[in-house]
């Protein structure tokens, strides 16, 4: 495990990520982990590149929210060689609630484009590359096109891609989506109660493959 560079920027973060508690994650949701854990344990044993690929249906909440914390928490655990990836079965906009969830929990976001489809940077360390977060579809010349693990995030991603190219492996690992609660009294605490539980198993997941 790693201390974040930058304490004055990413201190929050750190703290954040430092007090998520995995023994949260319950035995059901273990369940569901394991292959990917076990994927990127079979990668990183020959040190090859491990590529995750999170797909769900409009790549703009749950899809990008694993993506970047999986990014992170490979970073946090010192897992090499980790490239993350997200997409949809089509393409509209990152939901500006993600942005504000995560820039709350510690990240420092720029936006780099706006008009339609908003480009952000999404900013984890000093030292760090950005993550870029844009919506996409998941085989947009953005992303892997072989060798990666697909990652279904939402149920209906998963039934209407029944074969994703290029994918090694294919994991359904599926969240409620906090869209349900837009426009509600309850939006905030639902979004971050969902990039909370995403968190909190990335974390668990990265864990078990630092052992």
């Amino acid at each position: 495990m790693i201390q974040l560079e930058n304490k004055t920027s990413f201190n929050t973060l750190h703290n954040y990520i430092h007090a998520l508690n995995v023994l949260t994650v319950s035995d059901e949701r273990k369940k569901i982990l394991q292959p990917l854990i076990d994927y990127i344990i079979e990668k990183k044993s020959t040190q090859a590149a491990i590529r995750l690929n999170f797909i769900c249906t409009h790549n703009s909440r749950r899809s990008h929210l694993s993506q970047i914390w999986a990014q992170v928490m490979a970073f946090y655990y010192s897992i090499e060689k980790v490239s993350c990836y997200s997409g949809g079965t089509e393409a509209t906009a990152l939901f500006p609630k993600v942005a504000e969830t995560l820039k709350n929990c510690g990240f420092a976001i720029e936006t780099l484009a706006s008009e339609n489809n908003p480009v952000y940077s999404i900013k984890y360390d000093s030292n760090e590359h950005p993550i870029i977060g844009f919506s996409k579809t998941f085989d947009d010349n953005f992303n892997p096109h072989s060798e990666f693990a697909a990652l279904l995030t939402c149920s209906s991603a998963d039934i209407g891609c029944p074969f994703i190219a290029g994918a090694e492996k294919r994991i359904p690992v599926t969240y409620e989506d906090p869209k349900l609660f837009d426009n509600t009294p309850q939006q905030n605490e639902k979004y971050l109660e969902r990039s909370n539980q995403i968190a909190t198993e990335m974390k668990y997941v990265f864990e078990q493959v630092k052992k």
